[in-house]
């Protein structure tokens, strides 16, 4: 009887109680304001699903659901000739989903909705527990949380089949696991950590290491321990990073190379060329690094360099609260640095106002900088969509510093302007992005203008009010939501009025190219479908071409561009006993076709038409084997070997009549 009458109130509650309502000490408005927004991200994420998405993903994870050895290698078609340009983990969550209930859109879409909803879990938990018990604590979690899930460009990705949903997902499980391994001072949650970057670089390779000097330096500052230990401690979680990233790749290019896929993207079918080159130096240096590189680097965000994330591509995208986390960054420093004096000489004023763990702001400060640097910078291949990594450092910094800058306000006497001006100047950005595209929502802007000038100045008269100042402060927040938060807002709900664009997602109104060769979301309308900029070796699907030998090529499906239905028919008709239903140029190709048909489908370029996958002699013991049959030439070429092997297909296969560009080569075998 003693036992249960001296058990905390929040343990005897039903588990039922304690899941919606939360434990006994935390405001009873954070567990359920928690509940909303996460329904929020999920229907932002998952309302109105159409079509394939990415259909080069797509392919992918279809084709893994009829063969095991596809799904292993994360090959593009069932009968594993060539791999996708990404290691295989994304693919294989969507994969087991269309599994268990069969391909479709919502079976591989709904996983990554999922993901997108736990990830703004994780960072509440992250932001809240960061930064220890108290309201303070709960406010900047929710607040961090709407954040999340008002992203523009997250909203975009995490309702497409790109890799990028579960990168982040992991890297933030990753944070958090650093975050308690520093708060309740278990380093085996270290391990956990490196093992979740690990798994995040068998997502998306290299960039999952963008994560990881914020994860070191938060653990080798802030770690209650010894710096001999803190320093084993992140060797042993090195150790544990290496294994979890290096297991599959080591079982891939250990493998035969003639009983598994080619390695798409690669130039000597490794993985390893896959990691350093096309995904990895070839992103940075825009050297290509594989010859499924862009060459020079395709850059669908504009031009690199310091204002990359502010142009009018990306701006809409990213940026909304850049400004807001930088002096949330800057105000937190200060306390910082308080903070170490304080334990020199006695307590000063603003490091008791601004006390808050360090921890939190060492590791999402040192994500977004690193992040920001990287993407700004690079000269490869750049997508918008890439930037959604930034999402969680911009979510927790945003969180954290409004508390800061409320105490700041509040409390402060040297720093109380410091949320004024930062409302001011995110407002204010705010209505310079949205007055970009004047002819969408035209009143929006000037409303979020209206806003930003009563947030601050209100903001300014109470904290000169004095006696009125919790009241008249509290009585502009409304203003100051509409300030910083309407304009992503606004651009995040986008997404759900059109079909996903898989190939380039991104949210928000069309706008204008954006200087140094960037692109907005190109077309007419509340959100047109970005325009198709072919990389070298493919070709738009609305524009014919020429194949090797003038003969036209065509597009028989892809990446927007529509299947061929009386070639698939025909195909589809005369396969016979191939194990292929044909070999065409590149994954533009076969995806559509894959996808049309459930049949593998030979992309001998891979991604763009120029992986040296197919030589003349694989070919020749393809047809020989009565393998494949049928050979479609033109639509940018199947790589190196493209004019050899365009020229025996033409000398050895004889031209399918009413079908140009197609040849059966089954005499030739």
């Amino acid at each position: 009887m003693t036992a249960t009458l001296t058990t905390p109130a929040h343990r005897r509650a039903p588990l039922a109680g304690r899941v919606l309502l939360g434990s006994g000490d935390a405001p009873r408005w954070s567990r359920p304001a928690l509940w909303g927004v996460l329904a929020a991200a999920f229907a932002l994420y998952a309302w109105a699903l159409s079509g394939d998405a990415n259909a080069y993903y797509a392919a992918a994870v279809r084709s893994g659901t009829t063969s095991w050895k596809a799904f292993f290698f994360g090959a593009l078609d069932a009968g594993s000739f060539i791999t996708v340009d990404k290691p295989p983990l994304a693919l294989w969550v969507m994969g087991l989903s269309a599994r268990i209930f069969g391909y479709g859109t919502y079976s591989m879409l709904l996983p990554q909705a999922v993901a997108g909803a736990a990830t703004v879990a994780l960072v509440h938990s992250a932001v809240r527990r960061g930064l220890g018990t108290g309201r303070h604590a709960h406010v900047a979690a929710l607040v961090a949380a709407v954040v999340m899930t008002l992203t523009p460009i997250t909203v975009a990705i995490n309702r497409d089949n790109n890799p990028d949903t579960l990168l982040v997902l992991l890297l933030v499980a990753a944070g958090w696991c650093c975050l308690e391994a520093l708060r309740a001072g278990r380093p085996r949650l270290l391990l956990l950590c490196a093992l979740l970057v690990g798994l995040a670089f068998n997502t998306k390779m290299l960039q999952a290491y963008l994560a990881v000097p914020a994860l070191a330096s938060a653990y080798l500052v802030c770690a209650r321990t010894t710096l001999a230990r803190r320093l084993g401690h992140l060797l042993a979680a090195g150790a544990v990073l290496v294994a979890a990233s290096a297991w599959w790749m080591a079982i891939v290019d250990l493998w035969p190379a003639d009983s598994r896929p080619y390695i798409g993207g690669s130039t000597d079918n490794s993985v390893w060329d896959l990691v350093i080159g096309y995904n990895g130096l070839g992103r940075i240096f825009g050297q290509g690094g594989g010859s499924g590189g862009f060459g020079g680097g395709a850059s669908f965000g504009g031009a690199s360099g310091a204002g990359r994330l502010f142009n009018d591509t990306m701006a809409g995208q990213i940026s909304w609260l850049l400004p807001f986390c930088a002096l949330a960054s800057a105000l937190a420093a200060v306390a910082a640095w308080s903070r170490w004096r304080a334990r020199r000489e006695p307590a000063t004023p603003v490091s008791s106002v601004l006390r808050q763990p360090g921890a939190p702001w060492l590791l999402w400060g040192v994500w977004l900088a690193v992040h920001f640097a990287v993407f700004s910078f690079s000269s490869g291949t750049f997508h918008p969509y890439y930037t959604t990594a930034m999402a969680p450092a911009v979510a927790a910094l945003t969180g954290m510093g409004a508390v800061l800058m409320w105490r700041a306000h509040r409390h402060s006497r040297a720093w109380w302007w410091v949320l004024p001006l930062a409302v001011a100047v995110t407002g204010g950005w705010s209505f310079t992005v949205l007055r970009r595209t004047p002819d969408w929502v035209p009143w929006l802007a000037w409303t979020v203008l209206a806003a930003t000038v009563l947030a601050s100045a209100g903001l300014v008269l109470a904290r000169l009010g004095r006696g009125t100042m919790t009241r008249l402060a509290v009585s502009v927040l409304p203003a100051v939501l509409v300030a910083g938060l309407a304009g992503p807002a606004a651009y995040a709900v986008t997404p759900l009025q059109s079909p996903v664009n898989g190939t380039n997602p991104i949210a928000g109104p069309a706008v204008n190219s954006a200087p140094g060769g960037g692109f907005g979301p190109g077309g007419s309308g509340m959100r047109g479908t970005p325009p198709r900029e072919a990389p070298p070796g493919t070709r738009q699907p609305d524009q014919p071409g020429q194949g090797e030998a003038g003969r036209p090529g065509r597009m028989a499906g892809g990446f927007g561009g529509e299947t061929d239905s009386a070639l698939v028919a025909y195909l589809e008709a005369n396969q016979g006993t191939a194990e292929w239903l044909a070999a065409v140029a590149s994954a533009q190709q076969a995806a559509g076709i894959i996808l049309a048909t459930g049949k593998p489908v030979i992309a001998m370029g891979g991604f763009t038409g120029r992986d040296p996958a197919m030589t003349v002699a694989r070919l020749q013991s393809l047809v020989a084997s009565g393998r494949l049959r049928h050979v479609l030439t033109g639509g940018g070429g199947p790589g190196r070997g493209d004019s050899e092997v365009t020229t025996w297909v033409q000398r050895n296969c004889a031209a399918v009549t009413g079908q140009d560009g197609l040849y059966d080569c089954s005499a030739a075998g």
